[in-house]
């Protein structure tokens, strides 16, 4: 038997906690690891008990949902809300982390990041890192049978029912594909 390396593991977990999330624009996952312990978890969402954008809708301004809490800063608030100290810890995060998270996990303490996904990598975001030392790693999951790439498989479906229902003249037959495409995939 062959043990899933660590680095899989924990990027595992942050594409677990990405299926938590309530944001329509893209779901993100992050796992805060500390001496290979999961000390922290987060997923883009609102904040506790608020509106969610997956039942209003996002609520954009100047190009960005300001309703979402983003999963990296989810999970160091876990951390700081429960007493969890970050110095020294890694972050395991499904995309490439925005500018002002970068500047977040800079100031909590941590020493790399792994992302799977490059999302936006920003410059200056690249250069704060080296500058204080934060290694910054590609880790793509590839270990396990876990789909990396749901959320286009996801959108994707979402298309075809679209077009297929303004060319159908038969919408029984539409309404039985919708139904077996939403049990398949949870549309």
């Amino acid at each position: 038997m062959k043990r899933i390396p660590w680095d899989q593991y924990f990027m595992a977990q942050s594409h677990l906690l990405a299926m938590r999330s309530t944001c329509t624009r893209l779901m993100v996952g992050a796992t805060i690891v500390r001496d290979k312990r999961i000390i922290a978890g987060g997923y883009n969402g609102s904040v506790s008990g608020g509106v969610h954008c997956i039942d209003e809708g996002c609520y954009i301004m100047d190009g960005h949902c300001v309703r979402t809490i983003h999963a990296e800063a989810n999970a160091l608030l876990q951390c700081a809300k429960f007493g969890v100290p970050t110095d020294g810890a890694e972050m395991y995060v499904t995309h490439f982390p925005c500018l002002q998270c970068c500047k977040q996990i800079i100031q909590s303490g941590m020493k790399a990041v792994y992302y799977a996904t490059d999302y936006k990598n920003h410059p200056y975001a690249l250069s704060l890192f080296e500058d204080a030392g934060v290694e910054t790693k590609k880790v793509e999951l590839t270990e396990l049978s876990i789909d990396a790439n749901y959320q286009d498989k996801d959108a994707y479906v979402k298309r075809l029912l679209a077009e297929l229902e303004r060319q159908t003249t038969n919408q029984e037959k539409f309404q039985a594909l919708q139904t077996e495409a939403e049990s398949l995939f949870r549309l």
